[in-house]
């Protein structure tokens, strides 16, 4: 393979020739054979971003000469058009800065504007610490880096594949509101409930978790960039953060704003913890969700059925003709994997030692994991499963006879102790309700046409003395 020489504070490097990359970055592939993971392609754009927009305020204020600046700005739109993702070779587990991934964009930047100002490669016209990476800091690039990352993600796919979920079963429950089923609580049989009831509750849990993560999206758009090496803005320019964060901001279409404290910015990453633990709890909610349909949905013939789900591919190697809810199990495996996400970074968190975190890379690399999973499925989850959901009314109907709990509305008219005596001979013998208290004298056909109306069991207030009144 063909090599050239680069140097660095450490001295000579052997480089393959056609890479774009430097010494630093090749002294880091040999360092860091790990694990083969690499920064996601968000990561890198936004790293980029902050590159460009980096170059555009130091130009404006007098201190990157422009035809330089313009060279770094073109070969930064280069790498976020996502071309050149071959250049950034560098696995997540490396020093806990990300310098390594920060000097790999640096060298790959400042070789390709080389190249355009008409140098060769690797001979430095263009500087990756003296120009590209002017008024910054590895310790300040990589949290912003994070930050936009993460909040891109955020906006511009999991909330909107969030929002049509919880549109999609908002619209389930006004198509469901007339079945009524048998309520369940600790797996037991309970109350009627009507199935639109169920999806209601659903859409309402997903629109809470879009207004926790709102809330995160919000504490992200608060940017480190401007602290450089510890927090005290060393080596900057006092208007730097200001334009470059402007630019970022204009760029990126979302309001980002220099951070409040830049050592709180730098040495801890609260922020990301929040934004995980929002994600951790959506992940309980939609494991709630398709863990309820999954079993709503069981059978054909031996679980409960009140669900037919739609017809997806062949379930068993062994088994004709069954079909298993797929997509719902790939859903709660995203979830878990989410949960694992946010004790990742959780503990990385835990690292902020000083003026500067040093989990940083495997931290952004979960975050933005659990966020292109956690959108995808969401989407599979709506397309696949609840858009084309349907009720099992008869079998909801069948259930719902059979369920010995109805006699709770008897009780304010014959009294606890008797229904539950009806509610457990009901249970029994595997009759109904209105057939047991028949049996036994209790009340008249009327009087139970009063008392057992299950469609207003289901609303606020019904009692059956109530309904014995005519309220």
């Amino acid at each position: 393979m063909d090599y050239r020489i680069e140097r660095d504070s450490l001295g000579e490097v052997r480089v393959p020739a056609s890479a774009y990359w430097g010494a630093q970055t090749q002294r880091a592939i040999e360092n860091f054979p790990i694990s083969g993971i690499r920064f996601p392609r968000r990561f890198l754009e936004a790293l980029a971003l902050i590159k460009e927009a980096a170059a555009v305020a130091n130009r404006d204020l007098g201190l990157l000469e422009a035809r330089i600046a313009e060279a770094i700005i073109a070969a930064a739109r280069r790498v976020r058009s996502g071309e050149l993702e071959a250049q950034f070779p560098l696995d997540i587990y490396q020093t806990g800065s990300g310098t390594s991934t920060n000097m790999n964009m640096n060298e790959v930047l400042a070789n390709l504007a080389t190249e355009m100002l008409g140098g060769k490669r690797g001979s430095r016209l263009v500087h990756p610490n003296d120009h590209v990476n002017m008024s910054q800091s590895s310790n300040d690039v990589i949290p912003t880096a994070m930050h936009i990352s993460a909040r891109l993600a955020l906006e511009r796919e999991l909330l909107p594949a969030l929002e049509k979920l919880a549109e999609a079963l908002q619209e389930k429950a006004h198509a469901f509101d007339e079945v009524i089923k048998s309520g369940r609580t600790h797996l037991m049989d309970a109350t009627p409930v009507r199935l639109g009831q169920e999806f209601a509750g659903y859409a309402a849990q997903i629109r809470k978790n879009i207004n926790r993560l709102r809330q995160a999206s919000e504490e992200l758009s608060e940017l480190a960039l401007g602290g450089t090496a510890t927090g005290t803005g060393i080596n900057r320019h006092p208007d730097f953060p200001r334009r470059a964060i402007a630019y970022i901001s204009a760029e990126t279409g979302l309001a980002f704003r220099e951070a409040e404290d830049h050592f709180e910015a730098q040495a801890a990453k609260d922020a990301f913890v929040q934004t995980a633990g929002a994600l951790n709890t959506l992940s309980t909610s939609l494991m709630k969700i398709a863990n309820d349909i999954r079993w709503m949905g069981s059978g054909p013939t031996s679980g409960l059925a009140e669900l037919r789900l739609p017809d997806l591919q062949p379930g068993s190697s062994i088994m004709p003709g069954k079909v298993n809810p797929v997509i719902n199990e790939a859903l709660m495996m995203v979830c878990a994997r989410v949960m694992g996400n946010h004790l990742v970074i959780t503990i990385g968190n835990q690292h902020g030692n000083f003026e500067l975190n040093v989990m940083m890379p495997v931290m952004a690399h979960a975050m933005l994991e659990s966020l292109t999973i956690l959108s995808n499925a969401v989407t599979v989850f709506r397309t696949r499963v609840i858009e084309g959901l349907e009720a099992n009314r008869e079998r909801c109907r069948e259930l719902l006879e059979r369920n010995p709990s109805i006699a709770t509305a008897l009780n304010p008219v014959i009294g606890y102790d008797r229904a539950a005596e009806v509610a457990k001979r009901a249970a029994r013998e595997g009759k109904s309700v209105r057939q047991v208290v028949l049996e036994m004298g209790l009340l008249s056909e009327s009087e139970l046409d009063q008392y057992l109306n299950v469609r207003q069991m289901t609303e606020p207030g019904f009692t059956a003395s109530g309904a014995a009144g005519g309220g």
